[in-house]
């Protein structure tokens, strides 16, 4: 196969995946939207992890929120907690590598924050140690996952969301998941901007 071909085979790749994805997360997405705009109205904080790729995630939604999104508004509470190198080596060396996010989340969160994290296959040991220690803070919990939501579905209780991008290219879940979070800023916009 030529280069040419691969290209447009990754491009129908892609818009297969978001098509799919989208019509199964459609209501999911209303939901964490509408959590999202009520726990930042409140004055109540996102935080967000994620791993590799899914940590570049948790910074650009982070940075999203601080600064702005698409529309000129209030300054809004995020943490990406991947950002600080001596939390997470000091966590990493003293503790456990799987602790790096749960130790910040018992430190930064509150009741009435919002965890999102971020992992493509739902399996990662550290995120699911920041699910657990979300839910034993009092916080609201949102998974954004891929494949079938692996072990981090199973953490998730009747109050959580589970956005879970049915594939299984990590590269493809990672795509969407971009397009996820751009939705997100959009709802967290149109609830805290155009709705005032």
């Amino acid at each position: 196969m030529d280069a040419s071909s691969r290209i447009r085979e990754t491009v129908q790749a892609h818009l297969q995946t978001v098509e799919t994805a989208m019509a199964a997360l459609e209501a999911p997405l209303l939901a964490a939207g509408r959590r999202l705009g009520e726990v930042l109205a409140g004055g109540g904080k996102v935080l967000v992890c994620g791993n590799g790729g899914s940590a570049a995630d948790a910074q650009h939604f982070a940075a999203e929120l601080v600064n702005r999104y698409e529309l000129e508004r209030p300054a809004l509470a995020a943490v990406a907690l991947t950002t600080d190198s001596s939390t997470l080596t000091s966590i990493a060396n003293d503790d456990h590598f799987a602790r790096v996010y749960a130790r910040q989340v018992h430190a930064l969160g509150r009741p009435g924050d919002v965890l999102l994290a971020i992992s493509t296959s739902g399996d990662s040991a550290n995120i699911l140690e920041a699910l657990d220690a979300a839910r034993d803070q009092g916080m609201s919990r949102i998974a954004l996952t891929g494949r079938d939501g692996g072990a981090a579905a199973a953490r998730l209780g009747a109050g959580d969301l589970h956005l879970c991008v049915p594939g299984t290219s990590t590269a493809r879940i990672q795509e969407v998941h971009i397009l996820v979070l751009h939705c997100l800023c959009d709802l967290i916009d149109q609830r805290l901007v155009t709705a005032t």
